[in-house]
């Protein structure tokens, strides 16, 4: 599958927004959240690494929602304006990094592979109380080496602008199983095909059959940290069969949808 374009940062500004919390240094602690539990619209001067050693966690901005299992963790810039919401029993990691400390140079929100190594040392460095000592440096020299190392993923659902496009967007939303093509869903939108296949890609950075993976895949992650079975997933996100389900579900994520409550 193409790699979606990132969506413009969200730039810092000097003084908080009304009504959104400032805390200037991102924490770094494990925190456990109940299904649905939401960490409100905030801001750091501190880059911060949000990872779910156990649920799913959604992270939104300005531009659009971001998602990931235990596979996957978000890298959210300096500055970016981010609300949190758990699916499922969360285990919420959070990893505060200096302003300064940018290993992969992103300036956006950004999805990034947990590989075994990576998700112990998230774990080691979130689960510790912080100290400066020799030993934490070392830990997180170690750490920023494999963020470096690791790739980032297209697991977002971007937010589009024009009113067209979102009402697609909508429709789909409120129901990812609707098997309507672009062509039948551009009459309720009152647009052409050509035009909001245009829109895709310009305002989202990926084709519409692309952006309904992914957010069948969303839904989907959403449904089994609430323990529906993989069948039912399947049915209400609109895949043909379980199999096909569980095809694109291993190839993007690395592991099995029946697996997906049993990797803590």
């Amino acid at each position: 599958m193409p790699h979606p374009q990132n969506p413009e940062p969200v730039t810092p500004t000097a003084q908080p927004a009304p009504g959104i919390r400032h805390t200037p240094e991102a924490p770094t602690r494990t925190q456990a959240l109940a299904p649905g539990e939401r960490i409100d619209a905030h801001r750091h001067d501190d880059h911060q690494i949000i990872y779910a050693g156990s649920g799913v966690v959604a992270v939104t901005t300005g531009a659009g929602t971001w998602f990931a299992p235990g596979t996957r963790a978000l890298w959210v810039p300096a500055g970016c304006v981010h609300a949190h919401r758990a699916h499922g029993h969360l285990a919420l990691h959070l990893l505060g990094l200096p302003a300064a400390t940018n290993p992969l140079g992103l300036d956006a929100p950004t999805v990034l592979t947990v590989g075994p190594l990576l998700r112990e040392l998230i774990l080691a460095c979130t689960r510790e109380p912080h100290e400066d000592t020799p030993e934490c440096r070392r830990l997180r020299a170690v750490l920023l080496d494999q963020l470096r190392a690791s790739p980032q993923q297209p697991v977002q659902l971007p937010t589009p602008s024009d009113p067209r496009l979102a009402t697609v967007c909508d429709l789909l939303r409120d129901d990812p199983a609707d098997p309507r093509g672009l062509a039948e869903l551009a009459a309720d939108a009152g647009a052409g095909e050509r035009t909001l296949s245009r829109l895709f890609r310009r305002e989202l950075g990926m084709t519409f059959p692309q952006w309904r993976t992914q957010l069948r895949l969303y839904h989907a992650l959403r449904m089994l940290a609430d323990g529906l079975p993989v069948t039912t997933v399947a049915h209400r996100c609109g895949w043909s069969s379980t199999s096909a389900f569980i095809d694109v579900f291993r190839r993007a994520y690395g592991y099995t949808p029946g697996t997906h409550n049993r990797r803590d």
